[in-house]
């Protein structure tokens, strides 16, 4: 039997999220179920990739994870944007859950996402996306927990030959409810194009008020010096086999939004990221320069 497998920038996200949860005085979010769901073999192995600068090919099998030989890497390259995003991405929804008595909730590329085992509103029913091996594992890993996981429908989709909408509404995905659509850290890799794909997918599937949430890298991306963190980054998952090529400027994100009935409904730069999230701490973690988080609607309010 074929090893379910996740990306590994994905791992490194949850690894963020696992580490800062257990380790950190001043929490920016608290996914204190982070770690048992990834596991601490995962939760290992990911610490010693970033212990070795990113070079799969440096592992010993007789190495240890060490906190120390770490730090710096993951506060300057991996964990502002996760901690960050799922802290922002978590109080939207919840607005939206408490505007609306029942909604739906859909993550695209959920991966170790935990959000169904913390929430305690009942009236929110979760959809998670995602590819079929990265969908496995953690269905491996909530069984091995046993923990209950019936308020969550598992949608498997392979981009590549599965068209999201027909998966969705075969989970039981009704299209008269309420729905937020959380895309997190997957604008990275797209155009402009694919990622308006996707947001005409959402505004044929739903008939009822819809709002989307999403993290973008704008314009200024890759027009940095190499030694800037965001170019290193870039390098880091371009060296990860997993390659940024999507930035977008808010302009024509507001104008493809619009396009398909979308309207701004909050935008945050990274100046107020920064402030928001970031302000008043001493341990190195900031706000990345070229990333910005956003939601939009289909309200007539919005218009």
């Amino acid at each position: 039997m074929k090893k379910s497998t996740t990306s590994t920038t994905a791992n490194l996200c949850a690894f963020a999220r696992a580490h800062h949860s257990s380790f950190a005085h001043k929490k920016i979010f608290d996914d204190y179920l982070s770690f048992d769901l990834m596991g601490q073999d995962l939760f290992e192995k990911t610490g010693l990739l970033i212990q070795n600068k990113f070079k799969k090919e440096k592992f010993s099998i007789n190495e240890s994870l060490n906190s120390k030989k770490i730090m710096k890497e993951l506060k300057e390259f991996i964990a502002p944007i996760p901690l960050s995003r799922i802290a922002f991405f978590e109080k939207e929804v919840k607005k939206f859950a408490d505007r609306f008595a029942q909604i739906q909730y859909v993550i695209c590329g959920a991966g170790f996402d935990t959000f169904a085992f913390r929430n305690d509103n009942k009236g929110i029913r979760i959809f998670e996306i995602d590819h079929p091996n990265t969908q496995a594992l953690k269905k491996e890993r909530i069984s091995s927990l046993e923990w209950n996981a019936s308020s969550i429908s598992f949608v498997p989709v392979d981009f590549a030959k599965d068209d999201m909408n027909t998966k969705l509404l075969k989970s039981g995905f009704r299209s008269d409810l309420p729905t937020f659509f959380s895309i997190p850290g997957v604008s990275y890799y797209l155009t402009l194009p694919i990622l308006e794909s996707t947001v005409k997918k959402i505004e044929n599937l739903v008939e009822a008020p819809v709002e989307i949430c999403l993290d973008f890298p704008d314009q200024t991306t890759f027009k940095r010096a190499e030694n800037d963190r965001v170019s290193v980054l870039a390098k880091i998952t371009e060296g990860l086999s997993e390659a940024m090529t999507g930035t977008y400027s808010f302009t024509e994100l507001k104008e493809m939004l619009s396009q398909h009935g979308f309207y701004i409904d909050r935008h945050m730069t990274p100046e107020e990221i920064q402030e928001e999230f970031f302000s008043g701490r001493d341990d190195g973690l900031h706000a990345f320069e070229n990333v910005h988080f956003l939601t939009a609607n289909n309200f007539k309010e919005n218009r």
